[in-house]
């Protein structure tokens, strides 16, 4: 398995993760006004994607799971100049709060973010939980007859 991947048992911490995530978006609107309730929320969506993927693929490499949901919140945000999530999101709380209703340029950009600060963190948490896993002092695998400096 890769350093990075989610084991099993860390599965319910993700989808706690993903519960926060639903919840910050939320109160960032509740607490934030403007353009920081609103981008703010645009990029949690890409984290909350973000944090999707990783759950349904733990394995997934942070590059591979952001690209993945940028490009998912990238193909949400252009279905909206098609004018489709309109009259759904009218009459839908939740599908305008998941689909949204208008094409927002700038939204690219705060996706882009959201899923970049996802795969940092992401990355963050697998280095340190790789770090935990080595002992202080513990020997090195050999290579060639001799062992591998520190």
């Amino acid at each position: 398995m890769s350093t990075m991947g989610v084991r099993a048992g860390e599965r319910l911490v993700v989808a706690a993760v993903a519960v926060g995530v639903v919840a910050a978006g939320l109160g960032v609107r509740v607490v934030a006004g403007g353009d920081v309730a609103k981008y703010g929320g645009v990029a949690l969506y890409a984290v909350l994607v973000y944090v999707l993927v990783v759950l349904a693929a733990p394995r997934v490499r942070p590059v591979v799971a952001g690209a993945g949901a940028f490009g998912f919140s990238c193909a949400v945000e252009l279905l909206q100049l098609s004018g489709v999530t309109e009259g759904p999101a009218e009459r839908s709380v939740i599908v305008r709060l998941v689909l949204g209703s208008t094409f927002n340029a700038p939204d690219l950009l705060w996706y882009a973010i959201g899923a970049a600060v996802a795969a940092s963190a992401h990355t963050w948490v697998g280095g340190r939980r790789a770090a935990r896993g080595r002992r202080p002092g513990a020997p090195r695998a050999a290579v060639g007859g001799r062992w591998r400096g520190p």
